[in-house]
């Protein structure tokens, strides 16, 4: 078996492990989403480092609720100085700065991602989440998150302070694909099944909603004929989505 056919295959076990494990607790994390969307309450999301991909993957696409909101913060992302975003993740207080520049209220639905679920940030935003009235979901890899000591002062990880933990069940270190000849681990499956399970997310919430009568708002492919459509949503929430 190739590498690149090995990498293929450890992604559609993980895939299939999350379908076998974690789908109860998906289903209950749509249901809390579609009942936020039916009161006019949004989904945000949040990670660091590359989980900051998993709060992107949920903002102005083809398919996305229009009323969602990526946490960002360019100290925590990769594009500027990405080792700076490795130390300042560990970093206790900036979380609550961070969640003080979005308009959050109790009843909107707050996933983060980390896949290590034992830096200061992720597990305090969790915290703020929570203390604000959020309903927060964790996307984590349980596997490598309890093989290492947290971070954190309290002693929790992300898993032990959020509302709903999803566990991408990956391995620990992240890397899956040995190549025979070469002394390092290739290739990590976390982001890829990190964006299954959001996606999963936010189809089941809006399907709950529409079972609670409400039909959320949602972009379409402005690479069809969505500009007019999508436009319409962009003049409404721009006031509140500072990222629009």
């Amino acid at each position: 078996m190739s590498a690149a056919e090995d990498f293929f295959e450890t992604i559609l076990a993980h895939f299939q492990k999350v379908r076998e494990t974690q789908w109860l607790k998906i289903q209950l994390a749509g249901e809390w989403l579609g009942q936020s969307l039916a009161h006019e309450g949004w989904l945000y999301a949040f990670g660091t480092g590359h989980s900051h991909l998993l709060a992107e993957e949920i903002f102005y696409r083809a398919g996305g609720l229009a009323r969602a909101t990526p946490i960002l913060d360019s100290r925590l992302m990769l594009h500027e100085e990405a080792i700076q975003a490795t130390y300042i993740e560990r970093e206790s207080g900036y979380a609550a700065q961070i969640l003080n520049r979005y308009p959050v209220k109790s009843g909107d639905v707050l996933i983060v991602a980390s896949n290590s679920g034992r830096n200061a940030v992720p597990i305090e935003m969790a915290m703020e989440g929570r203390e604000r009235g959020l309903k927060v979901i964790a996307i984590t890899n349980l596997a490598h998150s309890l093989a290492w000591p947290t971070r954190h002062e309290s002693g929790k990880r992300l898993s032990d302070v959020a509302d709903i933990v999803l566990d991408t069940c990956g391995i620990e270190g992240d890397a899956a694909t040995q190549i025979p000849g070469f002394p390092y681990v290739a290739g990590s499956p976390s982001t890829a099944t990190g964006a299954l399970l959001v996606n999963l997310i936010v189809v089941a919430g809006i399907e709950s909603a529409v079972r609670l009568g409400h039909h959320p708002e949602v972009f379409i492919s402005s690479n069809t004929n969505g500009d007019d459509h999508n436009d319409r949503l962009l003049q409404k929430y721009r006031p509140v989505n500072p990222h629009l």
